[in-house]
């Protein structure tokens, strides 16, 4: 009697060659094809294994891999599987298209972490001031992050992870370490949005994680601030600065009288200032906190920026001796450090002075002194609430500050 099923055996698997489809028993097939050069298994033929089988009526084909990669052994039970799915109401043949993409979708999701701050980085850089501040992101990641996890998946970047990174370097740069943490939560906060990590806490968060685990910043670093004039010192320098004739002492008696930083100074342009409202309005782009801020200008101010001579091509006020360029953001430090008796004094320290002024010699309210400086209120609430500039006190504030600046010191506290 014929046989109805294993109708095949290994001997005749190998030594079929007329192209063919031969059955063996429960939906299994070997079938034998013409080749080609490129794909070519034995002499002028391929062999591979077909599964046949009734779903809702309709006959469907399943490739079960070819001969070579699979024995007579192997492909049954393959076949006896793909039975199995079927009397389970199950189409083998979209099951595993299913599996397929499944597969794909999660292999391109298995990007690292490098990868993932290249991409975070590359999201970010058109809202970002400019382009030095995406490659400080980058040289940042690059030689603390990723000799540690820039080859690891993202997905799988975990708090020892992050202790690999930090470890060594909190202690000793304490502000680069604190750098570094925020930008490696900031990655992974991205990844987790983008679907290339579970949902869940960020191993880099600080708050409620790693500030159990690692000291913080002010107990193992301690804050270097700015070197600054005492206040009751500063009549005598700014007269003395006022006698000098250069365009770098009249930028640095500007900034003193606006309480500005010397970036913001320097790159001030003229379209910029309404003289008529004796206002400088600072745009975004230029600010530390990325907003807009006004600059209420005193008397002297005003005749600050109507006194430095205009370069034709350049729309700069403080012009600076390459053409077309504004003064070197040196300038000013470079003019503090030739004078006699100015010792280890900073620019950014005389923001140092007029608060300090602000608050031991006038009544004016901390808030007030705090906006000239454009600084933003650590109190979430308080910072809620005060959403005006203060723009008319400011303007009180810093037209007694210029006073203050002209005139001998006095023990009279200035009202606001």
């Amino acid at each position: 009697m014929a046989r109805s099923i294993n109708k095949l055996s290994a001997v005749e698997v190998a030594k079929k060659s007329k192209p063919g489809t031969y059955g063996d028993g429960n939906g299994l097939y070997l079938q034998v094809a013409k080749s080609t050069a490129k794909d070519a298994q034995e002499g002028n033929v391929t062999k591979s294994w077909l599964f046949r089988f009734m779903l809702a009526g309709k006959a469907r084909y399943m490739g079960l891999g070819d001969v070579n990669t699979f024995s007579l052994q192997e492909a049954r039970k393959r076949a006896r599987e793909a039975r199995q799915k079927v009397a389970d109401g199950i189409d083998p043949i979209e099951e595993r298209k299913e599996k397929k993409s499944t597969h794909r979708a999660d292999e391109a999701k298995r990007i690292t972490f490098k990868q993932a701050s290249e991409r975070y980085i590359a999201s970010q850089k058109a809202g970002w001031k400019n382009a030095k501040h995406a490659d400080q992101w980058k040289n940042t990641l690059e030689k603390y992050a990723w000799p540690f996890i820039g080859d690891l998946p993202v997905a799988k970047v975990e708090t020892a992870h992050i202790h690999q990174i930090l470890d060594p370097i909190w202690k000793t740069r304490t502000e680069t370490a604190s750098r570094v943490r925020g930008r490696v939560e900031s990655v992974l906060d991205w990844a987790t949005v983008r679907g290339f990590r579970p949902k869940g806490d960020n191993p880099a968060r600080w708050r409620g994680h790693l500030d159990k685990t690692l000291p913080a910043r002010a107990k193992v670093a301690k804050v270097q601030h700015h070197a600054a004039m005492p206040y009751d010192e500063l009549p005598a320098f700014m007269t003395r600065l006022r006698s000098m004739d250069s365009i770098s002492a009249r930028a640095l008696e500007f900034t003193v009288l606006t309480a500005v930083r010397t970036g913001e100074a320097i790159g001030a342009t003229e379209d910029e200032f309404d003289f008529q409202k004796k206002l400088w309005t600072i745009p975004a782009e230029r600010m530390k906190a990325d907003r807009p801020h006004r600059v209420p200008l005193s008397d002297r101010a005003i005749a600050i920026l109507k006194s430095v001579p205009r370069e034709a091509d350049s729309h700069y006020i403080f012009p600076g001796a390459r053409k077309g360029k504004p003064l070197s953001n040196m300038a000013m430090l470079e003019l503090l450090r030739g004078m006699d008796g100015i010792e280890g004094l900073t620019v950014h320290g005389f923001r140092s002075t007029f608060r300090d002024w602000a608050a031991e010699r006038s009544n004016f309210p901390r808030e007030v002194a705090e906006a000239a400086l454009a600084h933003i209120l650590s109190d979430k609430t308080e910072a809620a609430y005060q959403r005006g500039d203060m723009l008319e006190k400011r303007r009180r504030l810093m037209t007694a500050w210029a006073g203050y600046c002209s005139t001998a010191p006095t023990k009279v506290r200035v009202s606001a």
